[in-house]
């Protein structure tokens, strides 16, 4: 059974080890409802979470733990820490050698090399095309992802490595399906540029020539969260299904009765 939570939004809490977290509760819908705190929650990998950090999210009474990493992910950040009683799903959004070359560049180029791949918009176009491929790509994955919500799995917590670009999308498909208005869900997908949630770079030059203003400049729209990302996602679904709800129908084999569960497991009792 659902566990029964206060309609009350919650002191922010912020994680030692564990960047990006976030209760995904109090945004509006379009029929005047909100989404309920204390059952979706979002944030980057836990696989630096503190023991405090362990603790305080064992606290949260979590059924689901959903991982959108790939292997790649794993073997540079490590595995998540295991909370006792939660079930964790595994559900690629990427594959690991899809760009891995690039990435390679990201952690351990130079500048000239980094200017090759990343100036001149290079790195926005990327980004740009890979919001759009998650969506037109991953169906089988996000369908996966909504029934099992649908299913008695909640509280859950989505993440990926940042928590911004592949658990942002997941976070945002569960939002559409639920009626969450569209600004609502770029505003709590902006969070992310906040900067005690900002994903880390981690390149091997440490230096100041390694990290310098141009350095991080260049790399800024692979790390941060940029309106025009999420609007690529939304117009890949409109040019693609034409509606939202021909993309979770059509697109994502999501039935009305299904919407129906997502609202009461997601949204308050209005």
């Amino acid at each position: 059974m659902t566990q029964q939570v206060p309609q009350v939004p919650p002191t922010e809490t912020v994680l030692a080890g564990v960047r990006n977290f976030r209760d995904v509760g109090g945004l509006p819908t379009t029929d005047g409802r909100r989404t309920a705190f204390g059952r979706l929650y979002r944030s980057g990998h836990l696989a630096h979470a503190t023991a405090e950090d362990a603790a305080f999210l064992g606290g949260l009474g979590l059924h689901t733990i959903f991982d959108f990493r790939h292997s790649a992910d794993h073997r540079l950040d490590g595995y998540d820490v295991e909370l006792p009683g939660v079930r964790n799903i595994s559900i690629p959004l990427s594959d690991p050698a899809d760009g891995a070359e690039f990435w390679r560049l990201v952690g351990d180029g130079n500048i000239e090399q980094l200017r090759s791949v990343l100036a001149d918009g290079q790195g926005v176009d990327r980004m740009l095309r890979m919001y759009r491929a998650t969506i037109e790509e991953r169906t089988a994955e996000h369908s996966r992802v909504l029934h099992t919500l649908a299913e008695d799995s909640v509280p859950a917590l989505m993440h990926c490595a940042a928590g911004k670009d592949r658990a942002g999308l997941s976070i945002a498909v569960a939002l559409l399906a639920v009626d969450v208005e569209m600004e609502a869900i770029e505003e709590d997908y902006l969070k992310s540029n906040d900067p005690h949630r900002r994903y880390a770079v981690k390149r091997s030059d440490t230096t100041e020539a390694g990290m310098s203003p141009e350095v991080m400049e260049l790399l800024d729209p692979l790390f941060g969260a940029r309106p025009a990302y999420l609007a690529a996602a939304f117009a890949a679904i409109e040019e693609n299904w034409g509606t939202t709800d021909r993309y979770l129908s059509e697109g994502l084999g999501v039935s009305p009765e299904t919407r129906d569960r997502l609202r009461e497991r997601l949204l308050d009792r209005g």
